[in-house]
C-alpha cells in the first residue's frame, strides 16, 4: 500500500509540478504557486439598483467590467440586468448583446456566465426559483459564446441568508424579512437529467463548464462524471461556502473540500459577506484562486460599504503583500486551459490527477503502471514517460 501511495505521489509531482492541492514542504512558498486568478462578480443578481454598487445601463455594466479588469481581475462572472426594469434578465437577446459588448470592451478577459440565469426574488410574494431545464440549456447556445458557464451537480438547498449576521442586509431590500425568507427557501435544482444533458450541449457548442460544488458529495458526482466520460476536459471549479445547504465558514470544512479536490483541478473559493474576506485570504495563501465583488459581499473589514472594483484592488494588494504573482489575462487562460478539450476518459483522469478506472479483475488501490524508477527531471506529463 505504501508503494502504491508513493507511486501515485510521484505521478502527481512529476505531472503537475505547479499544482498545489497536494501540499509538500515548499507548497506554501508564494514563488511556487500559480499566479492568482481573480474573478470579479460585480453584477449581483440578488440586489436591486440602490442596494449596492449595481450598474444599470448597458454602458455602466460594460464599464464595470472594464474597471474590474483594469484593477486586476482576469475572469468575469456574468449576470445580465435589464436596464429598463432594473431586474435580472432572462432574455437571451440581451445576453447575446451584453456578451458581444464585453468581447469588444475586455477581449482578453475570461467570461464565465452564471448558470442560474435569473432567479432572484425582489418582492415578498416572489420565490427564489431557478428556471426550468430547457431555459437553462439555452445558455449553451449563446452567441457570441462565453468561455465558461457555471454548472451545478446535485439538487441542494442554497440558503445564502443562513450565514448572514445582523446588519449584513442593512440598507438593502433583503432587509425585508419576507424577501429574506424567499431567499432562505432557494433550492438549486440540478438532477442528472439536467447536468448530463447540459454538459453534452456545452461541449457541442465549445463552451467549457465551470463546476460549482457546495459539498464533498457534489465533488464525488463530478469525479463520477469524469470517470464515465460524460465530461472530458480540464477541471475548473469553485468550492462554494455560503452555508444553508452548502459548506459554511468552518476552516476545517474548507480544508477537507480542498483535500478532496482532484490534484489537477483549478479551484476558486466562493463565500459571502465579510466572511468572504477571510475565505479569500485563505485562498491566496493556500495557492488557490479568488472571487470578489458585490454578488458575494458588500462590506469591508470595518463594516463600511465596499464596491466591486475596490474588492478587486484589495485582492491584488493582498496577493502582492504575500509575495504571490497576480495572473495576467494570458496566464489566467493558460492556467484554466480555456478552449482545451480531451478525447478520452484516461486522459481526463490523468490530467485531473485522479487514479485510473478499475479494470476487470484488478484488485487493490488504483495507480498507474510503473517500472519502479524515479521519474526523470525532464520527462513529459504522460503515464508512460513520467514513470
Amino acid at each position: 500500500m505504501v508503494l502504491l501511495y508513493c507511486a501515485y505521489l510521484a505521478i502527481n509531482i512529476a505531472a503537475f509540478g505547479g499544482f498545489t492541492l497536494f501540499y509538500t514542504s515548499d507548497s506554501l512558498f508564494p514563488e511556487n504557486m500559480q499566479p492568482l486568478i481573480i474573478t470579479a462578480a460585480p453584477f449581483g443578481p440578488e440586489w436591486l439598483p440602490g442596494d449596492a454598487d449595481i450598474p444599470l445601463s448597458w454602458d455602466e455594466q460594460v464599464q464595470r467590467a472594464v474597471d474590474c479588469y483594469n484593477a486586476g481581475a482576469t475572469m468575469l462572472h456574468v449576470h445580465v440586468r435589464d436596464p429598463q426594469t432594473g431586474q435580472g434578465s432572462s432574455n437571451f437577446d440581451q445576453y447575446n448583446y451584453f456578451i458581444g459588448r464585453l468581447r469588444e470592451a475586455v477581449p482578453k478577459m475570461i467570461l464565465q456566465v452564471g448558470g442560474s440565469i435569473s432567479f432572484a426574488p425582489h418582492s415578498p410574494e416572489a420565490k427564489a426559483k431557478w428556471l426550468d431545464y430547457d431555459t437553462r440549456h439555452m445558455l449553451t447556445e449563446l452567441d457570441p459564446k462565453p468561455d465558461f458557464v457555471t454548472v451545478t451537480t446535485g439538487t441542494t438547498l442554497w440558503d445564502i441568508t443562513q450565514a448572514f449576521i445582523p446588519g449584513d442586509a442593512k440598507g438593502t431590500h433583503l432587509d425585508d424579512p419576507k424577501v429574506a425568507a424567499a431567499w432562505a427557501n432557494m433550492v438549486v435544482d440540478s438532477t442528472p437529467a439536467f447536468y448530463i444533458e447540459h454538459l453534452k450541449r456545452l461541449r457541442a457548442h465549445g463552451i467549457q463548464p465551470y463546476f460549482v460544488p457546495g459539498t464533498v458529495h457534489q465533488l464525488e458526482i463530478i469525479e463520477n462524471l469524469l470517470r464515465a466520460g460524460i465530461y472530458m476536459g480540464p477541471l475548473n471549479l469553485a468550492l462554494c461556502g455560503y452555508g444553508g445547504g452548502t459548506m459554511g465558514r468552518n476552516p476545517y470544512d474548507w480544508m477537507e473540500m480542498l483535500r478532496r479536490t482532484p490534484h489537477g483541478s483549478v479551484p476558486t473559493f466562493w463565500s459571502s459577506m465579510r466572511g468572504n474576506i477571510a475565505i479569500q485570504t485563505m485562498a491566496v495563501v493556500l495557492g488557490q484562486h479568488v472571487r470578489v465583488g458585490n454578488e458575494d459581499n458588500i462590506w469591508d473589514a470595518h463594516r463600511n460599504r465596499w464596491d466591486s472594483v475596490k474588492q478587486v484592488e484589495w485582492a491584488v494588494k493582498t496577493c502582492e503583500q504575500f509575495g504571490r504573482k497576480v495572473a495576467t489575462a494570458e496566464e489566467a487562460r493558460q492556467i484554466s486551459k480555456v478552449g482545451v478539450w480531451y478525447d478520452s476518459v484516461e486522459e481526463t483522469l490523468f490530467k485531473a490527477g485522479l487514479p485510473p478506472n478499475r479494470e476487470g479483475g484488478q484488485t487493490g488501490f488504483l495507480t498507474y503502471e510503473t517500472d519502479g524508477k524515479l521519474p526523470g527531471a525532464h520527462t513529459g506529463p504522460t503515464p508512460v514517460s513520467i514513470l
